[in-house]
């Protein structure tokens, strides 16, 4: 897998949620990870969320273009996304 981000996005993404996009890329390394289609902010492009570990457990948005997996945002998962993550949902 190959990734791609903005640097400015991630500089801000650092600044509110203390993830860097390196870190949030080896979310796609647990094979665990839940993967989801983002319905409600894939009006402009195709949006997915992985929820997965990554030291602690992370909620990813990214989008593809083939070949690259463009990270959106990163944060710690919440509580409800954690749950899904252990219990292996497959929708949250």
């Amino acid at each position: 897998m190959q990734f791609e981000w903005d640097e400015v996005k991630e500089k801000k993404n650092i600044e509110k949620h203390g993830i860097s996009f390196k870190t949030a890329s080896m979310v796609f390394l647990d094979e665990q990870r839940l993967e989801f289609f983002d319905e409600v902010h894939s009006s402009h492009e195709d949006r997915y969320i992985t929820i997965g570990l990554a030291g602690k457990v992370l909620m990813v948005v990214y989008t593809f273009r083939n070949p690259l997996y463009r990270i959106i945002s990163a944060r710690i998962a919440t509580e409800r996304e954690r749950r899904a993550y252990f219990n292996g949902y497959e929708k949250i």
